[in-house]
């Protein structure tokens, strides 16, 4: 794995125009991937991860800005690329995109072939002969037969036709896959299987990988890094060892504790009480404050930086102003326990 990022994400703020005014939907974002690395962006439904993985590829909606910050890959800037820069540059080859619900996404009328052929005529100098031997290539890694190439969408299952869409993000040999909730609409044999052809994609490829998901142990089990977003800010980011056995962040906390840990079958599953708030214009307060239990005043009157938590891992880095008290100078299962027992 490069040393060097591949992508790089740098205090990048992201609003969408509406009639209420400009809607913060992400606000100084900042996080790297590396070459060869998975990459996990987690967080509720709402909180921007979504908003920040179009962003990467110039897939905003209309109505949808980067107010500031940049986006680089490879070093070179891409936020400000015009459509057609970046369907040369970047789009398919370098980053490729699933989207959600991205079996929907397949075209009825046109044949997979015909669909990888278009995809290649846009963003490549392939020749026809060429791009669907690679795309022959590709159905072989994500385990369809080759001589379905052919076939229409409606000729598949839905487990195949997720492998399909696998298949036409990888054909062009991109350098980073951004997965939304690729798995969404299959049952969870399906799901354990498409991971497993990531998995077995990522040794034959060395693709790296952004997997968008709301499922923190799913990230856990397949990234090598990740960040947790809150209310558009991101609020934790590290090594998935770390954060995992040394969350730094109230929210990657108490996340953590809301799915099953087999270590602790006997332990109640925390809930996270109300929702992440909208914000307008400038973000200039943890948002987070107000569903957190450890949170004071201060929390409300300003907006945390993402700072180093953890000396002994540099790239461990959360936005917190009570971080070192809630998670050093306390046991925070205790606290919590505390807290609760106040609020009964």
């Amino acid at each position: 794995m490069s040393s060097e990022p591949l992508l790089e994400v740098e205090n990048l703020t992201i609003e969408y125009e509406t009639r209420q005014g400009p809607l913060t939907a992400v606000s100084n974002a900042d996080f790297t991937v590396g070459e060869g690395e998975y990459f996990g962006l987690v967080g509720e439904s709402g909180c921007g991860k979504s908003t920040l993985a179009k962003s990467i590829i110039g897939g905003l909606d209309d109505n949808g800005k980067i107010a500031s910050g940049k986006l680089k890959y490879r070093g070179e800037e891409i936020q400000d690329l015009s459509d057609a820069q970046l369907n040369e540059k970047i789009r398919w080859k370098e980053i490729a995109y699933i989207p959600q619900a991205s079996m929907n996404s397949l075209d009825p009328l046109q044949r997979l072939s015909e669909q990888a052929i278009e995809i290649a005529n846009v963003h490549t100098d392939l020749t026809d002969e060429e791009a669907l031997t690679q795309f022959k290539e590709m159905f072989e890694v994500v385990g369809l037969p080759e001589n379905r190439i052919r076939d229409y969408p409606h000729e598949f299952s839905g487990g195949m036709q997720q492998r399909a869409i696998i298949a036409l993000a990888l054909f062009l040999k991109p350098s980073i896959i951004i997965a939304d909730e690729p798995t969404t609409a299959l049952d969870v044999i399906m799901q354990d299987q498409i991971f497993k052809y990531l998995d077995e994609i990522r040794g034959a490829t060395d693709t790296s990988m952004i997997l968008i998901t709301h499922d923190i142990s799913l990230v856990f089990e397949t990234c090598d890094e990740l960040a947790v977003m809150h209310g558009g800010q991101i609020a934790e980011t590290g090594r998935i060892t770390d954060v995992y056995d040394n969350p730094k962040h109230p929210y990657s906390y108490l996340l953590q504790r809301a799915f099953p840990d087999i270590r602790y079958p006997d332990r109640e599953l925390e809930t996270i009480e109300g929702t992440p708030p909208q914000q307008f214009g400038d973000v200039d307060y943890c948002t987070f404050a107000n569903r957190c239990p450890w949170a004071e005043e201060g929390c409300r009157e300003a907006a945390p930086e993402l700072e180093v938590s953890d000396r002994s891992a540099e790239n461990h880095r959360a936005s917190c102003f009570r971080s070192k008290e809630i998670f050093e100078q306390q046991d925070p299962d205790e606290s919590l326990a505390a807290i609760r027992g106040d609020q009964a």
